[in-house]
């Protein structure tokens, strides 16, 4: 037993920290679509959801080009669509609008897909983390949804603000690591307003 024990050393060190996974519930508070040709969504009572993402929504399919998230590619390069699905939740939201004076964000100006209650910090949630529906649909989350001006101007414009440049400019800053998620879809189905979620986080581990 011993030489067995030596065979396969303890893999967590200074260098490898290891978290164990877990599970979390939660609840759809609102779904959204965007049915033309900008990412702006509006409010629905339920999606239907197929391997390409939402069905008719802007951000729909296999493939996506690449843009200034993706510096490595040239901008335009045919890349997986890991994006479909955009998630935000309530409370951060809220933290948002906070931050930029304002009474609210609503979720359909920043192209919000799901508005996903009762998950403190959802946008720190791993990479790996899967939703499971309870009317069977499965998301897999590729990571946080990293702010930017498009969406900021999109607030600053539905908002009124005076400047809508500054406004603009105002949303990266505040909303780093509090403006979501985004996923695709692992199985696909139908989701409603109301459903429960279970939420289970991988293994994680940090490589120092």
């Amino acid at each position: 037993m011993a030489e067995t024990l030596q065979l396969f050393p303890k893999i967590e060190s200074a260098e490898i920290q290891i978290v164990p996974g877990g599970k979390l519930t939660a609840t759809i508070a609102g779904l959204y679509v965007a049915p033309f040709d900008r990412f702006q969504t509006r409010a629905v009572e339920e999606l239907r959801l197929t391997f390409e993402g939402i069905d008719g929504d802007f951000h729909r399919g296999h493939t996506r080009r690449s843009g200034g998230r993706e510096p490595w590619y040239p901008r335009g390069t045919e890349m997986r669509n890991e994006r479909q699905i955009s998630i935000v939740a309530p409370d951060e939201m809220a933290l948002v609008a906070e931050a930029m004076r304002l009474a609210a964000i609503d979720p359909e100006w920043i192209g919000a897909n799901i508005l996903l209650a009762g998950v403190p910090r959802l946008s720190m949630l791993p990479r790996g983390t899967k939703l499971f529906f309870t009317g069977g649909v499965t998301l897999k989350v590729d990571g946080q949804n990293g702010p930017c001006k498009i969406s900021g101007r999109s607030i600053a414009e539905n908002a009124g603000m005076a400047d809508i440049a500054a406004g603009a400019l105002l949303f990266p800053q505040v909303a780093r690591r509090l403006r979501g998620l985004v996923a695709w879809v692992e199985k696909p189905g139908h989701i409603a307003v109301g459903e429960a979620v279970t939420i289970r986080l991988p293994e994680q581990w940090i490589y120092r």
